[in-house]
């Protein structure tokens, strides 16, 4: 070296004094997500978490973690940070619903290149909100600041959440039948699929998110939180049973529900049944997307489908709709080759 400098981590591009200003700043939120069976708070080597082994004659753990994906990109262009960690939530949370598994803690990891409180606190109050929404108690996380790795405004997030299930109610697709009647549960626009195609329309129009679609700016649509499923599935599964769930994210209608088919089953959706959000009809339109392109990328407006017998379908629409949830008959199963054919 050149000088008699001492150098810093602070240098090196990491506050630490900053890291521990964001955890007294979000301690208060991560509060307001305690559920019976956390143990202790924040701040530990790792979070603990009490089982209460009376309530389940089986238990049976199930774990997810998932991404946001580019959509964060969308959200540092447009400075909002107040809604991506509802997405970081749901596309964990979604993931685990399908099995019959209530979420019980969730933890996240934050990278970013150059640490902002204020952001960072957005963040983790958006996951705050996400843990509220699905019942699970945000029990620990890891903020990591990677300059040399990210851009200074540059950030990632992943989740990770554990929820568990009855043995005997893990719902596992053996029982999906012929006969059996698809209901879709409308989405509230991508959620956290797609957006590495979104950005290049958006790319490619004069108006990128300023655009007015229905009644607003595409950006402000486009940052419209993934819609978190659980409680509505949970007062399902008391009122009738299922046969089969699937969260559509990635690969869409197509290669969601081809999923939860066996080798001898069908799913024929009707793509008529629901009246599909402009939203996929604007960006079908501006990337000029082929149909079946649109139906393996997007939810084209069903963030989760359930298969239900036909004598519970008035049982399960009513338990659904008292949920909050709008519901859709999209279809039904078949005999066939694992195959899902959409109409």
């Amino acid at each position: 070296m050149t000088d008699n400098k001492h150098l810093t981590y602070k240098d090196a591009g990491v506050d630490i004094d900053a890291g521990n200003a964001l955890v007294e700043r979000i301690k208060p939120l991560v509060n307001t997500t305690l559920r019976q069976g956390v143990l202790g708070g924040i701040g530990g080597f790792g979070g603990l978490f009490e089982l209460d082994l009376e309530k389940y004659r089986r238990p049976v753990l199930v774990s997810g973690t998932d991404g946001v994906g580019t959509k964060l990109k969308l959200a540092i262009e447009l400075n909002r940070y107040d809604t991506i960690g509802i997405d970081l939530v749901a596309m964990c949370v979604n993931d685990i619903i399908v099995l019959g598994a209530e979420p019980l803690f969730f933890l996240d990891y934050y990278a970013t290149g150059e640490l902002d409180v204020d952001i960072g606190t957005a963040i983790v109050a958006g996951i705050a909100d996400g843990c509220r929404q699905s019942g699970a108690a945000l029990l620990g996380g890891e903020t990591a600041e990677l300059p040399g790795l990210y851009a200074t405004d540059d950030f990632d997030l992943a989740g990770f959440c554990v929820g568990v299930v009855d043995r005997e109610q893990i719902i596992d697709c053996s029982q999906l039948r012929a006969g059996d009647t698809l209901l879709g549960l409308a989405s509230s626009g991508p959620h956290s699929n797609g957006y590495s195609l979104i950005r290049r329309i958006l790319e490619l129009h004069p108006d990128g998110v300023t655009y007015v679609c229905d009644g607003m700016p595409v950006g402000q649509l486009l940052l419209e939180p993934t819609r978190i499923y659980v409680k509505a599935v949970l007062a399902l599964m008391k009122a009738c049973p299922i046969s089969a769930i699937a969260h559509i994210t990635g690969g869409g209608l197509l290669e969601n529900v081809a999923r939860i088919l066996p080798e001898n089953l069908d799913a024929r959706i009707d793509s008529g049944n629901w009246a599909r959000p402009t939203i996929f009809s604007w960006l079908q339109e501006q990337g000029q997307i082929e149909e079946a392109e649109l139906l393996r990328t997007f939810n084209c407006g069903v963030g989760m489908v359930i298969a239900v017998r036909p004598d519970d379908l008035a049982t399960a629409c009513k338990a659904l709709e008292a949920s909050g949830e709008t519901v859709l008959q999209i279809g039904s199963i078949k005999a066939g080759s694992g195959q899902v054919q959409i109409d």
